[in-house]
């Protein structure tokens, strides 16, 4: 086979990637790479955003009729979990579904999607998409080079090992994982210690007791099987502060070379999707209090004087370091409040 000069920059680039865990480039021939972090399962089975990203895929071939195609890497099998946004940025991936903040250290607007109490319900959430802070944020994301495809988000709640983190006077001495570097501001404010990882590490961490409680999905809590070391769970069934945006994303680059019919086929079935992780978010909500319950673990759900305490911590943390920021930050939380 002979490689042209554009076929020799991605393997250029496959090899720089590597050196930091990933192992392939974009854009096999006609088959898109989508890695994510979680479980892998099949299509009926397993964690509902490895099912979406396998539906996805499934439904894509089935519009096209075979001429594009999509493979699921689980389980950070393709490269590793933080290592996905920017190798999307570079078009050295095609598709990930990630937590968007994972992105905060290196584009600083992406941590407005795991701010606390600032997003108060999943219909609120899914309004961000048409208004005008899903605007300004995929206006963001596209200057980037990523788009988002489908746009999930999941509430979640506080496993922890020997006492439950429910009020902020419940925080001061605890080593906890809040998920993002605004939701550490309102911990740290609280009197907790912060523990900074990603949500496929944080079994390990309790384990070992390197850490007491994690914020993080319902649905990763049932994943990561946490309630075998969990005596304790706060759901997001009720009400929460924790609530994160974990869309599927697209590198632009790699969208660009699509034909047009096939960008049409991606976005269309990405927005189909959107109601499926919705109602699969709800579910777990409901089905991790279950799980945790029977594993003999203390289940307690939150309500609105609680919340409103952690949200006025909030407020005079996250939000105001988040505002302070940049202007494009202060925009975008100006633009995301209009809907509380």
């Amino acid at each position: 086979m002979t490689l042209t000069r554009r076929d020799f920059a991605h393997l250029m680039g496959a090899s720089a990637l590597s050196a930091s865990g990933a192992t392939a480039w974009a854009q096999s021939g006609n088959t898109l790479k989508i890695s994510h972090q979680f479980p892998g399962g099949t299509l009926t089975e397993g964690d509902f955003r490895d099912r979406l990203c396998r539906r996805f895929a499934a439904d894509v071939e089935k519009k096209t009729g075979g001429a594009l195609k999509a493979s699921v890497y689980a389980g950070s099998s393709l490269m590793k979990t933080n290592a996905q946004f920017s190798s999307m940025r570079k078009g050295a991936l095609d598709m990930s579904l990630v937590p968007l903040s994972y992105a905060g250290g290196e584009v600083a607007e992406t941590n407005i999607g795991l701010m606390p109490a600032l997003v108060p319900s999943y219909e609120q959430g899914a309004a961000w998409k048409n208004a005008e802070i899903g605007k300004l944020l995929s206006k963001v994301l596209d200057d980037k080079g990523v788009m988002i495809v489908s746009w999930i988000w999941q509430a979640g709640g506080v496993a922890s090992r020997t006492r439950p983190l429910l009020t902020p006077e419940d925080a001061k001495g605890l080593k906890v994982r809040g998920g993002s570097r605004e939701m550490d501001m309102m911990l740290k404010q609280a009197g907790a210690s912060v523990i900074t990882l990603p949500s496929n590490e944080i079994y390990a961490a309790m384990q070992t007791g390197a850490m007491d409680a994690a914020m993080t999905s319902s649905t990763s809590f049932i994943s990561f099987k946490l309630e075998e070391i969990a005596k304790h769970l706060v759901t997001g069934r009720n009400k929460t502060y924790w609530f994160m945006l974990e869309p599927l994303m697209i590198s632009k680059e790699v969208f660009a070379k699509l034909p047009k019919a096939q960008q049409d086929v991606v976005m269309g079935v990405g927005a189909e999707l959107e109601t499926f992780a919705k109602d699969a978010a709800k579910a777990d909500d409901k089905l991790v209090a279950d799980i945790y319950a029977k594993a003999g673990a203390k289940v307690y759900d939150m309500d609105e004087s609680v919340l409103k305490k952690w949200q006025a911590i909030a407020r005079d943390t996250a939000w105001k370091d988040f505002n302070d920021k940049n202007e494009s930050c202060a925009t975008l939380l100006k633009a995301a409040q209009k809907l509380l």
